[in-house]
């Protein structure tokens, strides 16, 4: 037996030297994926979901463990009850209950013929950059489900009743007891005749062909907070999927998708722009005008200022989802331009600059006057 058995580390996806929260971690995510509640009728995630259990249930326990480590499966072969192993008897959500939080809600077994709300629906909405920053309602048309007129959601025929599973009795759930090297497993898992509401349908309501629903297109009005921002999402409660046996409607989460802006880029609430100046400006200092998302704004640059200076407008941000009062800065990096084209008469007035800073000649060529003149004055000592 020991031969035919995956070393237990292997099973679980760990290193030997793992310690109790990372077997644990490990365990509950091969357990959500393989538990035969979520894949029924699947032969190899149960036996998978066995196996995750089975080593858990071993390395879990450090006694257990010492001995596997030391012998390997050999410690275990005396089967249940036998030396080194050991018995048990009860149910899988109980022994490992805080593991599935998500399928048995925080440990305890979910009442599959109970009340449950039903599943949440998600779609997604696109808005400018603007409607971003200071909000906007939105239309969208998506088809729900809605509780059928006739039947009330039973989907049975009117004037007859859903009838008690004989399968489960009701409960909506079957019980299996296997044999393995715990000992005598008790398992639940979801009735396979019902699909874990506890009834059956013999004759369907022909309105609805025994789902119990019917389906139409309808609007529905978003409302779009200033300030949010790409990727987020909006929860509209009660615009999900129906519930099941009495349950409340699940939700509809909207995902906002922002779109790109030509001029301005957005990080958290701050804005980000360019602004272009001319080199007449940048040397002189003067008023310039500027794109903001509240329309165009004057700023006086100071004299002497260089390309790529970053200036900062308070208040020009986005506002901020928890406080609308409160906006973000808008900061513009300014670039001056260099002019591609000149006329002959511009080229002249900037000589006449270039020589009043005592810029003449070609780059470069001062400095070599200088060097050369240094030389001369040297060797004449």
């Amino acid at each position: 037996m020991a031969e035919s058995k995956r070393d237990y580390y292997e099973v679980l996806g760990v290193s030997k030297d793992a310690d109790d929260a990372a077997l644990k971690k490990a365990y509950r995510a091969l357990a959500k994926k393989y538990h035969p509640d979520t894949n029924q009728g699947n032969p190899e995630a149960e036996a998978k979901f066995k196996e995750a259990s089975e080593a858990y249930g071993v390395l879990s326990d450090p006694e257990k463990r010492r001995q596997y480590d030391q012998f390997g499966h050999a410690a275990f072969e005396g089967g249940a009850g036998g030396p080194g192993g050991f018995d048990f008897t009860g149910d899988m959500g109980d022994i490992f209950g805080d593991l599935f939080g998500d399928l048995f809600g925080g440990g305890r077994r979910r009442a599959y013929n109970g009340p449950m709300k039903g599943a949440n629906l998600r779609t997604s909405v696109r808005i400018t950059f603007e409607e971003a920053v200071f909000g906007t309602e939105k239309e969208i048309e998506m088809n729900l489900k809605d509780e059928c007129t006739q039947c009330h959601g039973t989907g049975a025929k009117p004037g007859t009743q859903p009838q008690t599973c004989s399968k489960c009795g009701g409960k909506g759930r079957v019980v299996t007891t296997q044999q393995t090297m715990f000992g005598m497993v008790r398992n639940e898992q979801v009735c396979p005749e019902c699909g874990g509401k506890g009834t059956i349908v013999k004759e369907k309501c022909p309105n609805c062909y025994g789902t119990g629903y019917t389906q139409s297109r309808k609007k529905i009005q978003v409302s779009i907070p200033a300030g949010i921002d790409d990727g987020q999402s909006i929860r509209i409660r009660g615009k999900g999927e129906l519930g099941t046996n009495g349950g409340e409607r699940g939700d509809l989460l909207v995902e906002i998708i922002v779109s790109n802006h030509p001029i301005f880029k957005r990080q958290d609430v701050n804005i980000y722009s360019t602004a272009p100046i001319t080199f007449a400006t940048a040397a002189l200092g003067g008023p310039i005008r500027i794109k903001t998302v509240d329309g165009e704004v004057e700023y006086e640059v100071k004299a002497g200022t260089q390309t790529d200076t970053r200036i900062r407008l308070k208040g020009k941000g986005v506002p901020s989802l928890r406080n609308k009062s409160v906006r973000g800065d808008q900061y513009v990096t300014l670039v001056v331009q260099v002019p591609e084209r000149m006329n002959e008469e511009q080229k002249e007035a900037l000589r006449r600059f270039q020589e009043a800073m005592g810029e003449t000649g070609k780059p470069g060529e001062e400095k070599e006057k200088k060097k050369k003149k240094g030389f001369k004055d040297l060797f004449e000592k």
